[in-house]
């Protein structure tokens, strides 16, 4: 049980420092918004690249924010009949969506590899006037997809260990 123990902590640790780089994401955000509101109604150059950068981050946030968000139990829940279970109700529960999560994530995680390898052969780039390269907001996809994964890897240990504990 220590390898798990470990584990978990390595990857909340991991989520964690993610998490912290998401929230400062948003900064950056309104920093290209701001530019972009600046440059086009103040001084009247259009940067036409401030826009898409911004959706990028905002996607980047997402993705980044996604693991802490699993970690901390942040996410949308119907609480219903959860908050009225016990702590081995709830880890059941939880085990049981955690398989769910798991399966959606493994059959994301395998089309966003898909659509790397061809950003990667094809060289992609939006069809835009900026025009950039599609590759690190697709590697960066994968990549926190994989930690998401991890995560919920650790939650099902977190699980497993509230069901071994005596009732």
């Amino acid at each position: 049980m220590k390898a798990a123990d470990t584990y978990v902590r390595v990857v909340d640790k991991l989520s964690g420092y993610v998490g912290i780089c998401a929230m400062y994401l948003i900064f950056m955000m309104i920093g290209i918004l701001l530019l972009d509101a600046v440059t086009r109604n103040v001084i009247d150059i259009p940067l036409h690249w401030c826009i898409e950068a911004a959706q990028f981050t905002l996607t980047a946030y997402y993705f980044t924010g996604g693991p802490m968000t699993l970690r901390d139990n942040d996410h949308a829940r119907m609480d219903l009949l959860y908050e009225r279970l016990s702590a081995r109700g709830k880890a059941v529960l939880d085990l049981v969506f955690s398989g769910c999560l798991l399966f959606y994530l493994g059959v994301l995680l395998w089309g966003a590899v898909s659509s790397t390898q061809y950003a990667v052969q094809t060289g992609e780039k939006r069809f835009s006037m900026w025009n950039p390269s599609m590759i690190p907001i697709k590697v960066l996809m994968c990549c926190c997809i994989a930690l998401m994964i991890a995560q919920a890897i650790a939650l099902v240990i977190k699980d497993i260990k509230t069901l071994r504990q005596p009732a």
